[in-house]
């Protein structure tokens, strides 16, 4: 279920880059590629540590620390 939805949002991202953009939108479609990534990222090491449901929601906080980040680093 992880897999498949991760390969619907990165089908959806490269879809919208096809599209011709406008400037802004190439903005938005960034910060939201670098949010995702983040996410995904930060989630993939808050679910290395922990175990139960501690495993959970270190495994979401990871994905909201990680999707902050790459935001703020992107410059959104």
């Amino acid at each position: 279920m992880k897999k498949s939805s991760i390969l619907a949002v990165l089908a959806t991202m490269g879809l919208l880059q096809a599209c011709d953009t406008t400037p802004a939108q190439e903005r938005q479609i960034g910060c939201a590629g670098a949010t995702v990534a983040g996410a995904v990222l930060g989630g993939a090491v808050g679910n290395q540590f922990g175990g139960g449901s501690g495993k959970d929601i270190l495994t979401a906080g990871g994905a909201v620390a990680g999707g902050m980040a790459a935001n703020n680093a992107a410059g959104c």
